[in-house]
């Protein structure tokens, strides 16, 4: 797997790193089961600290997409590939904010309010 960082973002670090594991599990290039590389491995090759690294592996935890096993690392969880599905439904709906000249930051926190509504009072 292949980590870009752009420096000059402001998406820091560590979301970058999230992200790019979001994008692989989209695409299908991570699937259940499939290993992360170790967080000092990542560290090494982006040159930045262990910590930051974990932190990528934690939030994609929180979320449900990995799980972090003692001696195994972060493995993809079954939640995670099912994100596959949702790849199509998210570039349509990512092509009509464009079309519309809606900015992704104003896409983001409408798919979060509506995320909220939709929840379950088990996910409360």
């Amino acid at each position: 797997m292949l980590f870009r960082i752009r420096p000059g973002s402001e998406e820091p670090i560590f979301g970058q790193i999230a992200d790019a594991v979001r994008a692989e599990l989209c695409t299908g290039g991570l699937r259940s089961g499939d290993r992360l590389p170790p967080a000092r491995e990542v560290a090494s090759a982006l040159q930045v600290n262990m910590h930051t690294v974990l932190r990528a592996y934690q939030d994609l935890r929180d979320e449900g997409l990995v799980e972090l096993r003692r001696g195994r690392g972060a493995v993809v969880t079954e939640t995670g590939e099912r994100l596959r599905a949702l790849d199509a439904d998210i570039a349509a709906l990512t092509a009509k904010a464009a079309a519309h000249d809606i900015r992704p930051e104003t896409l983001s926190a409408l798919v979060k309010e509506a995320s909220h509504a939709h929840r379950t009072p088990h996910d409360r």
